[in-house]
């Protein structure tokens, strides 16, 4: 992005403004490590390669010679560097070929410019633009809601996709009563798909960002359905999630050796040793957290702090038995400042998945009906957050959307089509970040090739704010039915 760290850290990184002189610090090591090392990075690679064709014309002349024709491939996510590179690369001849969807530039986070295919003609005056307006994936009916999607975009090429598979269900548009009320949706209809033939291999269900699929996770696991997630750890293996889930465990099951080790090793000061002699101190005392107490008086220097909060934790926890949201809230106020130290990187999205969970326990009556649930586990070899090289053979696919892009399965589940949740609340600020919120959720939809499912919730439970109501998002609000059907689920619909 060609940004300064300071800059970079402020509008992206605020959280570690505080390490600012150390980042840049180690920035400064960093760059004369290389020197000294005479080594590059790949980013060096590209920028020596720039300024070198840029200071020395001859040099320029000659590669673009020896390479008479330029051809580059996903054109969309290239970087504005990269764009420079192959332009400077053709001097010479002007012979370049370049292949691309302005509609999927999705990945700006990672550096990709989406003004380079758009400004493709300028860098190359009088190049010919041919539009790829075929389709072989999706039937029409999904290429009618993706065109008119697209169609309201500020900028793009004009484009029509169209297909020979005339034939298909129109696309649906899902209002569900509830956040639990989409997932019992998607679990049903997928149950359904099964009985009728289709694989779940070629089933997928696909959200703006990895914390939407958490109360979903847990009713896949209830439904005995196997998935792998892209683009995320599973709900139930991210490490923050099992802390604050542990917290509870030995509040409910003092016994629980298990979870006491995964507490107590997150306490300041605490390894292996004096984790083992507190666990035997506890086992001792028949689970009794009293040890606690006691080291939280003086035993352990370094640690008290931490140990004797989480000591008046598990003892309120004993003795007001609290429902499970306002568990986890007491549990959260003495797990943040841990969270904050441990994971200082990305604590912000780590917390963001934890007040998801705190949201999600409203729906249980009893802090062990909800351990019971987060116990469950769909029967799935795959490690959350990696890609299978093969197909999953047998699994529904959950992904993030920039995780399923380049892909594609019979039917499509979009949900939390919901305004601030896709598009994402904080693009709503800026024009660009919102324009590639719509090129993402057009990237969403045409990944489906017979059959798909755009839903919602009617309402839903935010921390701090209460019981919140869901609107459609603007993406697919005002479309007229014969693109995109509405459904509305009621009880007796499930």
């Amino acid at each position: 992005k060609n940004a300064p760290l300071p800059v970079v850290v402020e509008t992206e990184y605020l959280h570690l403004a505080e390490h600012l002189e150390d980042l840049e610090r180690l920035h400064r090591r960093y760059r004369t490590y290389k020197v000294e090392k005479n080594l590059f990075d790949y980013d060096d690679l590209l920028l020596e390669l720039r300024d070198l064709l840029a200071a020395r014309r001859d040099v320029a002349e000659r590669l673009s010679s020896e390479l008479r024709f330029v051809m580059v491939d996903e054109y969309q996510d290239t970087n504005r560097l990269q764009a420079d590179i192959v332009e400077r690369l053709a001097v010479a001849h002007r012979n370049v070929m370049a292949v691309g969807d302005d509609a999927q530039s999705i990945y700006s986070f990672r550096g990709a410019d989406f003004r380079n295919i758009m400004e493709f003609e300028r860098r190359f005056p009088g190049a010919r633009v041919i539009a790829l307006e075929e389709n072989y994936r999706s039937t029409q009916p999904i290429l009618d809601l993706a065109n008119a999607v697209i169609e309201r975009a500020a900028e793009r090429y004009t484009k029509v996709l169209r297909t020979r598979l005339a034939e298909g269900a129109t696309p649906l548009l899902v209002q569900a009563e509830s956040e639990s009320f989409q997932s019992r949706f998607v679990c049903q209809r997928i149950l359904e798909l099964r009985e009728e033939g289709v694989p779940l291999e070629e089933i997928a269900v696909l959200f703006r960002s990895s914390y939407h699929s958490f109360d979903l996770e847990l009713e896949l696991a209830r439904a005995d359905l196997p998935f792998v997630k892209r683009g995320g750890f599973k709900f139930v293996e991210s490490a923050h999630v099992k802390d604050l889930v542990a917290h509870l465990r030995v509040a409910v099951n003092p016994r629980d050796t298990v979870s006491w080790l995964r507490v107590l090793l997150l306490l300041e000061g605490v390894g292996p040793k004096r984790a083992g002699e507190m666990l035997e101190a506890i086992a001792a005392a028949g689970g009794d957290p009293a040890p606690l107490r006691a080291a939280a008086g003086g035993r352990w220097k370094g640690a008290r702090e931490e140990v004797g909060r989480l000591a008046a934790l598990l003892a309120a926890l004993a003795a007001e038995q609290p429902p499970p949201q306002a568990a986890l809230e007491r549990a959260m106020v003495h797990y943040e400042p841990i969270l904050k130290r441990v994971h200082p990187d990305d604590y912000p999205r780590r917390a963001k998945d934890l007040e998801h969970l705190v949201t999600l326990a409203a729906r249980y009556r009893s802090v062990e009906t909800m351990l019971a649930d987060f116990a469950l586990e769909p029967p799935s070899d795959a490690v959350g957050g990696t890609l299978a090289e093969a197909a999953d053979e047998g699994r529904l696919t959950l992904s993030t959307v920039h995780s399923a892009k380049g892909l594609e399965w019979h039917t499509v589940f979009v949900i939390w089509a919901a305004e601030g949740r896709f598009p994402a609340q904080y693009s709503a600020a800026d024009e660009a970040e919102f324009e590639e919120e719509r090129r993402l959720f057009y990237v969403a939809i045409t990944r489906a090739k017979r059959l798909l499912y755009v839903s919602y919730p009617i309402q839903y439970f935010e921390r701090g704010a209460g019981l919140a109501f869901g609107r459609p998002s603007r993406f697919v609000a005002g479309l007229p039915e014969p693109l995109l059907k509405p459904m509305t689920l009621v009880e007796e619909g499930i």
